[in-house]
């Protein structure tokens, strides 16, 4: 199962630094576009679809379809990939894992196929050990209850005090959770910052407001954006962190590679530019 010799002689590879991405099925993921537009053009993105027929996103079938991943991460490192990002927050704990086993999996994956391997709901964790955050507030936007309490538990797994959690409903944005699932995952534009400062004000003393999932929110264009591209403004207007699972998982992947993001960002992210 090792990564072909080929792509160890840097005049074969199409970019010097490699990324591929998956995500869950039955969604055109943004990773992919969002990552490019904001890394060198010396960094190429490939992304890969989960292939599930009758996906419905429920926890089982991420459970069920979990041998996926590891599919993927070898078809990527058979294609040259550096470095493999996974979106979608919930598979971390979908088989009822936490920290530790996640770990071992990624760990044991990245090994076998000589290709690092970054989960989006372990770079959470991540993300808040490298920075020292140790109390923290979860705004877990249009998550279902399962969903939301599934991240509460894997977080708290790592050690992390979660002290406040609440998705768009028992925020009171939205009355069900038929109404969040029908703007399948892209919110009104305002809603980004209202809900962050919700979170903040239900929970001021935390050192970050943690964000699952990849909501994004239409802008002045109608474009939808997600919060990779809203955490500066955000955080200057709230006063602290905001660490997204879009910005962990990122900054994770960059980490790899020993590049910097360009741009202006968030906290997280800002902290690679210059420092490589």
């Amino acid at each position: 199962m090792s990564k072909p010799e080929k792509w160890s002689d840097p005049t074969k590879k199409l970019f010097p630094y490699q990324v591929g991405f998956t995500a869950p099925p039955m969604d055109f993921d943004a990773a992919p576009s969002d990552f490019l537009r904001i890394s060198p053009e010396t960094v190429g993105v490939h992304g890969r679809l989960l292939h599930a027929p009758g996906y419905a996103h429920e926890l089982g079938q991420r459970a069920d379809n979990f041998h996926l991943l590891e599919e993927v991460v070898h078809a990527m490192s058979n294609s040259g990939a550096d470095v493999v990002g996974q979106v979608g927050t919930n598979w971390v704990h979908a088989n009822g894992t936490d920290v530790h086993d996640i770990r071992a999996f990624v760990a044991e994956v990245s090994e076998r196929y000589e290709t690092p391997f970054h989960m989006a709901g372990l770079t959470l964790v991540e993300a808040c050990q490298a920075s020292g955050y140790e109390r923290v507030a979860l705004n877990s936007v249009y998550f279902w209850p399962d969903w939301r309490d599934g991240v509460v538990r894997f977080l708290r797994s790592a050690d992390i005090d979660v002290v406040w959690y609440g998705n768009f409903i028992d925020q009171g944005w939205y009355e069900t959770q038929q109404e969040v699932n029908d703007h399948v995952w892209i919110f009104p534009g305002e809603l980004a910052r209202d809900s962050m400062r919700y979170a903040s004000e239900r929970a001021p003393d935390v050192d970050a407001i943690l964000v699952n999932g990849m909501s994004n929110y239409r802008d002045a264009t109608g474009l939808p954006q997600r919060l990779v591209s809203l955490a500066a403004d955000i955080e200057a207007d709230i006063g602290k962190p905001v660490l997204a699972a879009d910005i962990t998982l990122y900054w994770q992947i960059f980490r790899t590679l020993g590049v910097a993001p360009l741009g202006r960002h968030g906290s997280l992210l800002s902290s690679l530019q210059g420092h490589q």
